[in-house]
């Protein structure tokens, strides 16, 4: 399943046109809060979807049926660009578990890359709920790798990615090698270049968010 949240105007699509944008993206506060903000809409979303319980909660004149959450999901994220999305879905699950994960391209002279991964912090996530955010979704290689390294802290009986950008190609690339997962997406981009850019997407999430970082 894919769910393009700008499919149909919402707020949302104010936020990814601010992303996009190249006279607001210097602003790296109200960068980092747009991630924030549809990793915010992406929960509301997503837990339209869980199993919830009625239970009876007191009030001063009585007693109220209400609907909660049934169980809480493990929210992860791959460190550094997805810490902004990540911290928006932890604003709604607020009381989530959360497990982290260290993921890059490393680059090779001959311009091909790898995905490195070097660091994983993570509860049980045996037959949990997991969402994984990253902010860009563009050959999809990380995210597969993301997924089948935290598959050795558990198999959990949900995955679901939430990006605020992604890539035909890549949404391709993980259905093929993940065809449960769910993928909810602030927008979708149809090109990726050769160096495995998405295009028009919005540059480097991480550089916007942080500082750009030390070229090795």
């Amino acid at each position: 399943m894919v769910v393009n949240l700008s499919k149909h105007y919402s707020l949302l699509c104010d936020f990814v046109s601010e992303l996009r944008n190249v006279d607001i993206q210097h602003d790296r506060m109200r960068f980092r809060r747009n991630l924030e903000r549809i990793g915010e809409v992406a929960a509301y979303e997503i837990s339209k979807h869980m199993a919830h319980q009625q239970v009876e909660t007191p009030t001063p004149l009585g007693t109220s049926q209400c609907k909660l959450l049934q169980e809480q999901p493990v929210l992860a994220t791959i460190l550094r660009a997805g810490l902004p999305l990540h911290q928006g879905l932890l604003n709604y699950f607020d009381r989530a578990d959360n497990a982290f994960i260290s993921a890059y391209r490393k680059h090779h002279p001959d311009g091909s890359f790898e995905i490195s991964m070097e660091y994983v912090s993570s509860p049980d996530l045996e037959d949990r709920i997991l969402i994984i955010s990253d902010p860009m979704l563009a050959t999809g290689a990380s995210l597969v790798k993301t997924i089948q390294f935290l598959r050795e802290e558990g198999k959990p009986k949900e995955v679901h990615i939430v990006c605020a950008i992604a890539c035909t190609v890549g949404i391709e690339y993980v259905h093929r090698s993940e065809p449960n997962v769910k993928i909810w997406c602030g927008a979708i981009d149809e090109e990726l270049t050769a160096k495995s850019y998405i295009v028009p997407g919005l540059g480097d999430a991480g550089d916007l968010a942080y500082g750009t970082k030390q070229q090795a």
